[in-house]
C-alpha cells in the first residue's frame, strides 16, 4: 500500500506542478514582464515546487532525513540517471556558458551546503536566507548576460498562455495548489511507509525512489527530445534544477522550518555522491574530445548511478 501512496502523490506533484507552471507563466504575462524574465525565475521557480512542497511537508513533519534526501537524491539523479541516459541516446555538444557560470555556481552550493550541513548538523534559517540570497544575486547575473546574449534564452514559452482569462488561470491555480499539497502529503506519508516495511531508513528511500520519481518529468522530456534529435533539454537546464533545487527548495524550506542532519550517511556518502557528481562533468566536457558528451560517458554517468543505488540499500542493511 505505501508504493501505491508513493505513485498516487508523484502523479499529483505531476500534474499540480504542470497547472502551477501554466498559470504562473499565464499570471506573469497579465503583469507585461519580459519573456527573459518569466523563462529564467517564473518558469524555474515553479518547476522547483513539487520538490519544494515534498521537502517542506517532510521537515513539517519531522522527517528532515526525506526533506534532505529529497533534494540530494534529485541532484544526484539529475546528472546520473537524466544525463547518462540522455547522452546514451545522443551525444550532447556543451555551451561554453556551462562551464563560465553554471557549473561553477552549482559546484559552490554544493560545497557550501556540504559545509552548512557539517557545522552543527542542521540548517538553519539564516543559512537557508543565505541560499535563497546567492540564488537572486545568480539569476540577476544571469538576466544581464543573456540580454547581452539573446541566444542564451533558457525556456520556449507557449504563445497561448498570453491570451488567457483571469477565470482559467485562478482555476488552474487552485488545481496544481491541491495537487501539489495532497501529492506532498501522500508522497512522503508512502516514503515512511515503505522505509518501516523494507527495513531500510527514510534516507535510502529519499535519495533512491523519491528522487528518481521526482526526476521522471525531465527524464521523460529528455529522452523525448533525445529520440527526436532536438535539443530540448539541455545540459545547461539540468545544472539549472540542480541550483534551484538547493538554494531555492531547500533555502525556502530552511527559512519555514531547520532541516536537521538525523542520519550521519547523509554527509558521509550521499553528499560526498552529489559533490563527485557535480565535479566529474569538467573532466568529461574537456576528455577526450572538448566540448562534448558522448555515449562513452552517458554509460559511465548511469553505471555510477546504479552503484549509488546499490550501495545505498546494501551499506543500510
Amino acid at each position: 500500500m505505501s508504493l501505491v501512496w508513493v505513485i498516487l502523490g508523484l502523479i499529483l506533484l505531476v500534474v499540480g506542478g504542470e497547472f502551477l507552471v501554466r498559470s504562473s507563466v499565464a499570471l506573469s504575462f497579465k503583469f507585461n514582464i519580459s519573456k527573459l524574465v518569466i523563462g529564467m525565475t517564473v518558469v524555474s521557480f515553479a518547476t522547483s515546487a513539487p520538490e519544494l512542497l515534498v521537502s517542506l511537508q517532510a521537515a513539517l513533519a519531522g522527517s528532515s532525513d526525506i526533506a534532505l534526501g529529497n533534494v540530494i537524491g534529485s541532484n544526484i539523479a539529475n546528472i546520473g540517471l537524466v544525463l547518462g541516459i540522455t547522452v546514451l541516446i545522443s551525444p550532447m555538444t556543451v555551451d561554453k556558458n556551462f562551464y563560465k557560470l553554471n557549473w561553477p555556481m552549482m559546484m559552490l552550493l554544493s560545497v557550501v551546503l556540504y559545509f552548512m550541513l557539517q557545522s552543527g548538523d542542521i540548517l538553519d534559517r539564516w543559512e537557508g536566507a543565505a541560499l535563497l540570497l546567492s540564488l537572486i544575486i545568480f539569476l540577476v547575473v544571469l538576466i544581464k548576460r543573456s540580454k547581452s546574449e539573446p541566444e542564451t534564452h533558457i525556456e520556449d514559452l507557449d504563445e497561448t498562455l498570453q491570451i488567457t482569462s483571469g477565470f482559467k488561470i485562478t482555476v488552474w491555480l487552485l488545481i496544481g495548489a491541491f495537487a501539489l499539497y495532497f501529492g506532498s502529503e501522500w508522497l512522503v506519508f508512502g516514503a515512511k511507509e515503505m522505509a518501516v516495511s523494507l527495513g531500510v531508513s527514510e534516507r535510502v528511500i529519499s535519495v533512491t525512489m523519491v528522487a528518481i520519481g521526482t526526476s521522471v518529468p525531465e527524464l521523460a522530456a529528455s529522452v523525448i527530445a533525445a529520440l527526436k534529435k532536438e535539443k530540448a533539454i539541455s545540459l545547461g537546464n539540468l545544472i539549472g534544477s540542480n541550483i534551484f533545487n538547493i538554494a531555492s527548495v531547500l533555502g525556502l524550506t530552511a527559512i519555514i522550518q531547520p532541516i536537521s542532519v538525523n542520519s550521519p550517511k547523509i554527509l558521509s556518502s550521499d553528499m560526498i555522491w552529489m559533490m563527485a557528481f557535480a565535479f566529474i562533468l569538467i573532466p568529461m566536457i574537456f576528455l577526450p574530445k572538448k566540448m562534448e558528451l558522448g555515449r562513452f560517458k552517458g554509460f559511465i554517468l548511469l553505471a555510477s548511478y546504479l552503484i549509488f543505488i546499490f550501495l545505498a540499500f546494501y551499506i543500510e542493511k
